[in-house]
């Protein structure tokens, strides 16, 4: 979703795949979801029927005093879809166009992200407001600001600032670079940010539920996980009746960002070196097997298709074709 409010523009994205998910539900009835591209976190803050949300955690990252989420003109780019990324929400505040991305695993990239997904932003924008890029006097654009959510399991302070220069080829002084680009990443874990957690009500319960999702997690199934943690939230929670609401859908996307935070754990681990050099091959043609598997096993529940699963993997589509028929 886009959104537009005041003077500036806000983006909240998130990495997405194209998915269709079956889900059965202890009930036994089975749903599918064709286009289910929405994470948790834009499903609450970037609902055009929960804006006083979105305005909530703006204010709070922002320390601003907005108080009229009917300002918020929701502008969405359906399915607009760039190297992964979805477009969730867009809204201008205070003459500043801010990008929000939520990620469950750290990104040392996301500078480079957030710069190209900024261009065919701004691309829109001009567009939008037939701006003359080509004419002598000097347009107006929105002022960029970049932010990062993060809630993964690795421990990090409540603020870390990523640059594009930490990306700079070596050899090469990052001064002489006429690009700066820096991203906020805020840790959103319930013990953290306090200050911000206490401005966004929401943030806080959003974060203490998903804590909670992984806590259940590791002695039960998602479903199981998602239930006790839905059930353990007070009732005067402000989320509360519209995660309850809205149930199979949350537990679907809890179990679908699960099952990727869970793959890409692996691909970071396939790397590392343990044991005697005598040991290194062997570890390494395992690694690669067990990552060739779960490509397959993407491709075979529909997640990716064989063209995107053979550029991930670093398999031809030939090769890969040769794995799902076995």
């Amino acid at each position: 979703m886009n959104t537009i409010y005041g003077g500036g523009l806000v983006i909240v994205m998130e990495l997405s795949l194209l998915v269709i998910t079956f889900y059965i539900p202890k009930g036994g009835i089975c749903m599918i979801n064709r286009n289910h591209k929405d994470r948790l976190f834009s499903f609450i803050f970037g609902n055009e029927s929960r804006k006083e949300w979105t305005l909530s955690l703006y204010n709070a990252v922002n320390d601003s005093h907005y108080s009229n989420p009917d300002d918020i003109e929701i502008n969405t780019l359906d399915d607009a879809l760039y190297m992964g990324m979805k477009n969730d929400v867009s809204f201008i505040v205070g003459g500043c166009v801010s990008l929000y991305a939520h990620q469950s695993s750290y990104n040392p990239n996301m500078p480079l992200r957030e710069l190209i997904y900024l261009g065919h932003l701004l691309s829109k924008y001009v567009k939008q407001h037939k701006l003359n890029i080509y004419s002598e006097k000097q347009i107006k654009i929105p002022v960029p600001k970049l932010v990062v959510f993060y809630n993964g399991r690795k421990d990090m302070p409540d603020q870390t600032v990523l640059e594009l220069k930490d990306a700079f080829i070596e050899g090469v002084d990052p001064e002489d670079s006429d690009v700066s680009v820096k991203v906020r990443m805020l840790n959103i874990h319930s013990d953290k940010n306090r200050k911000i957690m206490d401005v966004c009500r929401p943030l806080y319960e959003y974060a203490v539920f998903v804590d909670n999702i992984y806590k259940y997690k590791e002695t039960s199934d998602i479903e199981t996980a998602v239930d006790m943690a839905l059930s353990e939230m007070p009732e005067d929670w402000i989320i509360k009746d519209y995660l309850m609401i809205n149930k199979s859908e949350v537990t679907l996307m809890c179990l679908t960002e699960y099952n990727e935070a869970e793959t890409m754990q692996m691909f970071k681990e396939e790397g590392r070196e343990e044991g005697r050099e005598e040991g290194r091959k062997e570890g390494r043609e395992e690694g690669r097997e067990e990552k060739i598997r779960i490509f397959v096993d993407l491709v075979n529940d529909e997640i990716l298709t064989i063209e995107e699963a053979a550029k991930r993997s670093g398999m031809t589509e030939e090769e890969l074709k040769s794995r799902i028929a076995k």
